[in-house]
């Protein structure tokens, strides 16, 4: 009797985890993965407390690093932008603690925050279900993936984070939760968005005569959606381009590239 289809499924997954294993340990295996792997080791061994939780954290620390920096020179900046303002209105100029309460501060960080966050929001949600063949941001698609493990199979585990060994309504808000607190903090960003561009509005309808509004009533009107909308192309743009150039273009050393030797069409990291 010939084999039924879904037997053939489950042997074309079979056959497609042990290719995807067998590449994995070769790779991992090489002299050259071997070599960085052992140099990694001694530079951890060599570093002292701080040395090596600078080296264990350094990409987030560089993050944070550049975005205080970024934020500083946003503040500074800003702050002068909005005094030129003021003077061109014929208006006092004002202190950095009375500007960092300003309408025009608020709304400007508020608004690409909102961008920033709903663009990694919906990135991490539309890549746990769509698949960009030859991408590194894409999960593979012939082979199993282990984010897609039933994490009740790991409720045993002394290692797995507590919601998993809990189980129940503390497990369903674990495994969602990445995405979650990621889009809730796009809501805050939008909500600050309304209120400090509301502020900066008002200011403005006040030096020329016209009628204010309310946060609420701010955001019925266009300018808000351009400023959302000229910021969301921008940040939905770019992940596009991200997700298309992996599929070519590499960076050696990048857990967001593929191996360098990698084919075109190999899915995923």
């Amino acid at each position: 009797m010939s084999p039924s289809v879904r037997e053939r499924n489950v042997e074309a997954v079979e056959r497609a985890r042990d290719r995807a294993e067998r590449d994995e340990h070769e790779r991992a295996g090489s002299p050259s993965a071997m070599r960085a792997a052992a140099l990694r080791t001694e530079s951890l061994r060599r570093r002292g407390k701080i040395g090596r939780f600078l080296f264990e954290n350094g990409l987030s620390i560089a993050a944070f690093a550049f975005f205080a920096v970024s934020f500083a020179g946003q503040i500074v900046a800003g702050h002068r932008t909005y005094n030129e303002d003021q003077r061109g209105h014929g208006q006092p100029s004002v202190g950095l603690a009375t500007y960092l309460r300003s309408g025009h501060f608020i709304e400007a960080t508020s608004e690409n925050m909102e961008s920033e966050f709903l663009q990694m929001g919906l990135f991490v949600l539309l890549t746990s279900f769509l698949y960009q063949r030859g991408s590194s941001e894409s999960k593979t698609i012939e082979e199993p993936d282990a984010v897609d493990q039933d994490p009740r199979e790991a409720r045993d585990d002394p290692d797995a984070p507590w919601p998993v060994r809990r189980g129940g309504v503390w497990l369903a808000m674990y495994q969602r939760s990445l995405g979650t607190v990621l889009l809730l903090m796009f809501l805050v960003a939008f909500v600050g968005h309304a209120i400090g561009g509301s502020m900066a509005y008002n200011e403005g309808q006040q030096q020329h005569g016209g009628a204010t509004v309310s946060a609420l009533g701010y955001i019925g009107t266009s300018r808000f959606w351009f400023e959302s909308f000229e910021n969301w192309q921008s940040e939905f743009f770019s992940v596009g381009v991200l997700v298309v150039i992996s599929i070519w273009l590499r960076q050696r050393g990048s857990a967001q590239s593929k191996p360098v030797a990698a084919s075109t069409s190999d899915t995923g990291e």
